[in-house]
């Protein structure tokens, strides 16, 4: 072969190899994007639901209740008997615990993954026919059907929910917070200490619910 045509079948050769180089980088290029794409869209996914509560005018963060809180909780639930509601559900472990004791219970909770947990939560605990969980802003649900609350608040959302309590419930409700008190109501009983401290308050007593009497006229005698 030729000098001319040897070195013009190297350049060939050469064009053709960085051609098929460029193409795999390219390649390459576009995978590194999708994965870094895909991830960024997933990590969008899990971390807003829980970032955009704390968006809202009140915040109500998820912490769970601990293990003494459960107890107390159902320690003022003994003797009583309704459907129950737990005000910001989390993770469901109020609602399940509640459930095992007898209740019809229900959660409502503003983050999606925690409500999907708290069912999956309740269906491996067997009781998930007693149990339902919505996803719901709270402002938005009427809570006039329950005879057992259940609150985990913070301090900036108990006056205003106090007030929607005290006008939607019927007088033989019983409301239970957790870790916050309602700042107008005086607790009919409590129990434990610190972050544990759980109170009860009797609806009756803060609102005009007396029973009316029937009179009875007695008859004349003729």
């Amino acid at each position: 072969m030729l000098p001319g045509a040897m070195s013009e079948a190297v350049a060939k050769k050469s064009l053709e190899q960085d051609g098929e180089g460029g193409s795999r980088r390219s390649s390459w290029g576009l995978l590194v994007t999708a994965g870094v794409g895909g991830t960024l869209v997933a990590l969008y996914a899990v971390v807003t639901p829980f970032v955009t509560p704390a968006l809202r005018k009140v915040c109500l963060p998820f912490v769970p209740a601990t293990a003494t809180q459960v107890q107390n909780v159902l320690k003022m639930l003994e003797n009583r008997s309704g459907p129950l509601v737990d005000i910001g559900s989390g993770d469901g472990r109020i609602v399940i615990a509640a459930a095992k004791k007898g209740f019809k219970a229900v959660g409502y909770e503003l983050n999606p993954w925690l409500v999907w947990y708290s069912r999956y939560r309740a269906w491996r605990d067997g009781v998930h026919q007693n149990t339902r969980f919505y996803i719901s802003d709270l402002w938005k649900v009427s809570f006039s059907h329950y005879t057992n609350i259940v609150v985990f608040g913070v301090p900036q959302m108990m006056p205003q929910l106090e007030k929607k309590l005290e006008e939607e419930l019927e007088c033989n409700a019983r409301i239970i917070a957790c870790r916050f008190p309602f700042p107008c109501w005086i607790p009919d009983h409590t129990t434990g200490e610190g972050i544990d401290t759980v109170w009860a308050y009797d609806l009756k007593h803060y609102r005009r619910c007396e029973t009316k009497n029937l009179e009875i006229t007695p008859e004349r005698g003729s």
